[in-house]
């Protein structure tokens, strides 16, 4: 199973779209997760036409959003938990928000945003995953977006690209 992680793309901005390259591996992928600040329901109905979406919504995010996705969502896929929430908050840092978020529940993975930096580690036996941003790399040199891809055990991995044409 291939299932496609994106974040924080705040869309439309300077009139940008989602980049052929996430378009295409949308295409191919079992299961979408957007782990919020969508910005627009136009971009969820966008994402939603390649297949199975799941999602939360982020700080940026109105009521039409809200009204779309959750705050914190669970999946349980091929025998994996996965827990997505945005992150945002205030005090501490995202990562501990994340952590916290779930505290009280059995997660292989946590997918998580709002800090637009792409990042891959283990708390003690769960694995943190932001995708990075796929539309608005901020002061990073290249865009991105994650991928979980379900076998036997859970592999994942980020996907870099620097032009959105």
């Amino acid at each position: 199973m291939e299932i496609i992680v994106i974040s924080d793309t705040h869309l439309p901005k300077k009139n940008r779209g989602l980049p052929p390259v996430l378009k295409d591996e949308m295409k191919k992928a079992d299961l979408v997760i957007h782990a919020g600040d969508w910005q627009t329901p136009e971009v969820y109905e966008q994402i939603k036409q390649f297949g199975d979406l799941a999602g939360v919504y982020g700080n940026v995010d109105g009521d039409e959003i809200k009204a779309l996705v959750p705050r914190r969502e669970i999946l349980h896929v091929k025998g994996f938990t996965i827990g997505i929430v945005h992150g945002h908050g205030e005090k501490k840092t995202t990562e501990q928000r994340v952590i916290e978020e779930f505290a009280e529940e059995e997660v292989d993975v946590i997918i998580f945003g709002h800090s637009h930096l792409p990042l891959l580690r283990f708390v003690k036996k769960t694995m943190l995953f932001n995708p990075g941003s796929a539309t608005d790399k901020r002061r990073l040199p290249y865009y991105s977006y994650g991928k979980l891809t379900i076998e036997e055990d859970i592999y994942a991995s980020h996907h870099f690209y620097s032009s959105l044409l």
